[in-house]
């Protein structure tokens, strides 16, 4: 299985980020305002691009509230796309000039091998047009102007860096074993549980959070099971401690997600549930990467507290409910022997194969059980009618459902249909697909 090239969109805050990311994905996706560094999310999108699929990645606003600052925080960024990207859209404010900030990014960036595009946003009207010509200093190639508030030379841009991506996808066969990701955001514990899983010292683990943007592949055997563990930021080869401080990498945990079979999302129990946590777990479920969530620190956590620590966990990543939730300590080792187990059961899960009888029969019964609300035509209501369905693809499982007016099935009975099948066919922990199509009825086909 080939993975998607994936492309960042870097620049410092303010610039037009995640406009120009709300654009290519062709929907509001991203919080948009005028105040810099407001958006907290970095979001990936898989979009296709002259027939070519691609991952998108918005890291508008990485950490700017770090403890280095807005500076350290954006030179991150810019390092971090270096490193983990196919490619990189650099944005730039052409209202605003060249700033001394552009240019520290331009120099980590020209560090690395990887194409850039170089996007001169807020081009909006025709005579804003001269405001290109300071930013050709940057050396980039290719330089455009562009509106991502109106998408004027926007797709131009996009086409002629995924142009410039070499064709060489990347085998993801599970011929070393299962891919696991450890996620999470920093200091979580993901490199002691890491060295935990492996029974030695082979990571280095830091206190400061986020030291390093290395993701490590570490192999290992358990009862005549291969694993990988794909750990991502927080982790440090010994020997290259830089000065670098970044508060994770939402890049990285999209890179690890898009190699992963199953992802283990980290929480820190004793501290509690962040928006941060929430945010990674939206990724891990974007992803479609089948999950679990790991409360770890769960011996910092009094017994009187344990039980609403729970529940306020499994009440922030409600959108993941179907996720195994296991406490655990991994300084300890306590509960850590269920993790193994526990990523089995979700391939299983993930991989799972419903025959098509068993899937119709299901079906018929879950619709005459419950049927969906009647859709609007004109001044009519006419009932949905399903026909069939069939399973189109495995990790995640995907299925297809065939139907009149796919368009006026209601949010609310899509999740009623994923929930019931998740119950009847064993889905818990894996993300599950569902597609609408129209199927007409016979008489309206003549």
């Amino acid at each position: 299985m080939a993975r998607p090239p994936l492309i960042a969109i870097v620049g410092r805050p303010n610039v037009g980020k995640s406009t120009l990311f709300n654009r290519y994905a062709g929907r509001r996706r991203a919080l948009v305002e005028d105040t810099p560094g407001v958006t907290r999310d970095s979001l990936a999108e898989e979009i296709e691009v002259s027939g070519r699929p691609i991952l998108l990645v918005d890291t508008a606003g990485l950490d700017p509230d770090a403890d280095s600052g807005l500076e350290a925080a954006v030179q991150g960024q810019a390092a971090a796309a270096v490193d983990t990207a196919d490619a990189v859209l650099f944005v730039v404010d052409s209202q605003a000039g060249l700033l001394p900030e552009d240019e520290a990014i331009a120099r980590t960036l020209r560090r690395g091998d990887k194409p850039v595009a170089l996007v001169v946003n807020k081009v909006d009207v025709p005579k804003h047009q001269e405001r290109l010509g300071e930013f050709y200093r940057l050396g980039f190639e290719p330089t455009g102007a562009v509106s991502a508030e109106h998408g004027t030379g926007a797709f131009d841009l996009l086409e002629q860096l995924v142009a410039a991506l070499p064709e060489r996808p990347t085998d993801l066969s599970p011929k070393d074993g299962v891919r696991i990701a450890l996620v999470g955001r920093p200091n979580v514990g993901k490199s002691s549980l890491a060295n935990r899983l492996l029974g030695a010292e082979r990571v280095v683990v830091s206190d400061v959070p986020g030291t390093t943007r290395d993701a490590l592949d570490l192999q290992l055997e358990r009862e005549g099971e291969s694993f990988v563990l794909i750990d991502t930021a927080g982790l440090r080869r010994p020997g290259r401690r830089t000065a670098t401080v970044e508060r994770g990498s939402a890049l990285m945990t999209v890179r690890a997600l898009e190699r992963a079979q199953v992802a283990l999302l980290l929480v820190d129990a004793a501290e509690g549930l962040t928006d941060q946590d929430a945010r990674v777990g939206s990724l891990v479920r974007e992803r479609g990467c089948a999950a679990a969530i790991l409360a770890n620190k769960w011996d910092q956590v009094a017994k009187e507290d344990r039980e609403g620590r729970l529940e306020a966990i499994r009440h922030g990543l409600r959108f993941m409910d179907d996720c195994p939730l296991l406490p655990l300590s991994a300084k300890t080792g306590s509960r850590v022997e269920r993790i193994f187990p526990l990523v089995s059961q979700l391939m299983e899960a993930s991989s799972r194969q419903v025959p098509t009888p068993a899937l119709n029969d299901w079906l018929q019964e879950t619709v005459r059980q419950h049927e969906p609300s009647m859709a609007r035509k004109g001044s009519s209501r006419r009932p949905i009618k399903f026909f069939y369905a069939t399973q189109m693809d495995v990790s995640p499982p995907t299925f297809v459902f065939f139907c009149t007016e796919p368009q006026a099935v209601q949010a609310s009975y899509r999740r009623f249909l994923e929930n019931r099948l998740r119950e009847r066919f064993d889905l818990a922990g894996t993300p599950v697909r569902i597609r609408l199509r129209s199927r007409a009825r016979k008489a309206e086909r003549g």
